[in-house]
């Protein structure tokens, strides 16, 4: 999944609207101290008397929650289940009062249990949680006890003092505190993060590592991002910062665990792969050990020593429970539970009080959707509720009508009716000569978080889309510039979304109405976009001429693995994306005369 950094812009700007909903606080954003232990120990331990060799330890985990405390609305929300007979199931799932009586009920009768988490917690938020810098998400986790996460990508959208405060408390330093008489009191769970250091003094970020304790049990949990961070945050995100490779961080601090007598470690890691199926009770192990997966996350898996027990990954948003073999041959458990809180994993790990490490060969793991036919958690429904009471002023106010869902993130298609249209919406909005002269819009396919769906998500009715609705759809809320490139410069980006850093997991530009080529699926790399098929208003692409092109700030600056689009001159600095995407909702329809789902017929695939 490619991602797209928040900028927090609209927060800032709609809340100055509404500043009664803010008082001034103070930041308190000192880095967390080293490593310490922790455990929540949910449930009782075993009585006096002689103890048994070995004790079952329950890790439950998840991951890329991005603040969805609401279901996921539209096919978001979804979980696909094969049955046997090879029939596919769409089940609804998600929402963090389903999430928190899951894994409640999972943890009965459990004595010895630990709440894992895979990075991307917050970032990219539905309104809710995102016009609030995702306080709301933290308060949840703290009542989920959450006892420890990997820091993902989105951690990073706002910056490292943003995180610090995050993990630390205090209140925004430029909206202050939300609720009177009331501070954000930060996560009560570490956030991991130990290969992001300090460019100028090479210290880690936050801590590396945490150790989980209970009885004596000891688990340590080591938590990295991808080293690839840089390349899909903004700059302003990661500034100061140095990212590292995964694998050797991990057996680097493998090691240092290993000397400390904590022989049982779970690596949390906020990078992923991507199974051949994308039902959540696909056998990935099918024929052999990791047969059915593929991406980045098999090689890290790979490398990463033996003396680590199992691997809970994420970033891909993808569901898959494998075995990858270890460097020495032997199969090691490697875990992700899909997106947005609709599943989680709950794995067995056998715990030798003798030798202090896991029995390898007896862990267990499988994934669990989190279905919403059970009780809700009254303590979650209770934090939506207060906190919606604060969003409503602003989430509620209509923006537009469309007649049926305009799918986005729930489509898997190459160039998704939702696309169309904001792309439509960016061109529109900056192709007055005023605003930058716009003849071709851009947007990267990641920063479209969810779909526009037709039910009511409240009061408003259906059809009615909110400034919430719209937020989710858009939430980072990047400024738009336009800038000069060649028409060589454009096809080389073109090509760039199938090959280099994307080819082995294409990245398709969302592209305004206009620009047509064909994607031969059948080719490989750069071959895949045909070249003499580029053309804009009928026309084929001038090499030496020179076009102006709207997009984000994010793809402005290279970003997704588009260093073609970072070469663009005479930049003009637009409005943010959300302002012209609820610009285009305004003038494009009305009750009466809704807007339809696009075609989707710019971009001719060959499978």
């Amino acid at each position: 999944m490619s991602a797209t950094p928040q900028k927090n812009r609209a927060s800032r700007r709609v809340l100055a609207a509404a500043a009664g909903l803010a008082t001034v606080g103070a930041l308190v954003a000192a880095m967390p101290a080293g490593a310490h232990d922790r455990g929540h120990g949910h449930g009782n331990g075993h009585g006096h008397g002689h103890k048994p060799r070995t004790v079952d330890v329950q890790l439950l985990s998840f991951n890329d929650l991005h603040g969805n405390l609401e279901p996921p609305a539209g096919s978001a929300g979804n979980v696909s289940k094969t049955h046997p007979d090879g029939t596919v199931e769409s089940i609804p799932a998600g929402g963090v009062e389903y999430l928190a009586t899951s894994l409640r009920t999972a943890r009965k009768g459990n004595p010895y249990s630990v709440t894992a988490a895979g990075g991307d917690m917050v970032g990219a938020s539905p309104l809710l949680s995102g016009l609030f810098h995702d306080e709301p998400t933290i308060e949840a986790l703290n009542k989920l006890d959450l006892d420890v996460t990997a820091v993902g990508n989105h951690e990073f959208d706002e910056g490292a003092t943003e995180l610090a405060r995050l993990q630390n408390g205090g209140c925004h330093p430029v909206e202050g505190c939300y609720e009177k008489g009331k501070k954000f009191k930060g996560a009560d769970f570490p956030y991991l993060a130990a290969n992001v250091t300090k460019e100028k003094t090479g210290k880690p970020l936050l801590k590396p590592y945490t150790v989980w304790k209970k009885n004596g049990v000891k688990i340590g949990f080591i938590g990295v991002t991808l080293e690839g961070t840089p390349d899909i945050v903004t700059a302003n995100g990661v500034k100061g910062l140095k990212f590292h490779d995964e694998v050797e961080t991990i057996n680097k601090y493998a090691r240092e665990l290993d000397r400390k007598g904590v022989k049982s470690i779970v690596a949390l890691i906020h990078e992923g792969g991507a199974p051949a199926s994308t039902s959540y009770n696909y056998d990935c192990d099918s024929p052999g050990a990791g047969d059915g997966i593929s991406g980045p996350i098999v090689d890290i898996a790979k490398g990463i020593t033996p003396k680590v027990d199992a691997l809970v990954t994420g970033h891909t948003h993808q569901a898959y429970v494998c075995t990858v073999p270890d460097p020495s041959g032997k199969p090691r458990m490697v875990t992700s539970a899909s997106s947005f809180g609709k599943l989680y994993t709950d794995t067995t790990l056998t715990y030798d009080r003798r030798t202090n490490d896991i029995v390898r060969t007896s862990v267990k793991s499988a994934n669990h959707v989190v279905t919403r036919d059970q009780p809700k958690a009254p303590d979650m429904t209770r934090l939506i509720d207060r906190w919606n009471k604060l969003a409503a002023p602003i989430a509620n106010k209509p923006q537009g009508w469309i007649s049926a869902d305009i799918n986005g993130r729930g489509s898997t298609a190459p160039e998704k009716p939702l696309g169309n249209v904001i792309a439509d919406a960016q061109l529109e909005g900056l192709a007055p000569a005023d605003k930058g002269g716009a003849e071709v819009a851009f947007m990267n396919p990641g920063g479209i978080r969810a779909d526009l769906v037709h039910k009511a998500s409240g009061s408003e009715g259906d059809g009615v889309v909110t400034y919430g609705e719209a937020f989710t759809v858009q939430p980072f809320t990047n400024m738009m510039n336009v800038v000069d490139l060649t028409g060589a410069q454009l096809v080389t980006a073109l090509q760039q979304q199938v090959s280099g850093p994307n080819e082995a997991s294409p990245k398709i530009l969302q592209v305004s109405k206009g620009l047509t080529y064909t994607l031969d699926l059948t080719k490989s790399g750069a071959d895949r976009v045909v070249a003499d098929t580029i053309k804009l208003n009928g026309e084929a692409i001038d090499p030496a001429r020179t076009y102006r092109v709207a997009m984000n700030e994010f793809l402005a600056g290279g970003g997704d693995g588009f260093p073609a689009l970072g070469q663009g001159t005479n930049k003009l600095v637009g409005a943010s994306d959300l302002d012209l995407f609820n610009a285009y909702l305004a003038a494009h329809s009305s009750a009466t005369a809704p807007l339809a789902p696009p075609a989707t017929d710019r971009i001719t695939v060959i499978q």
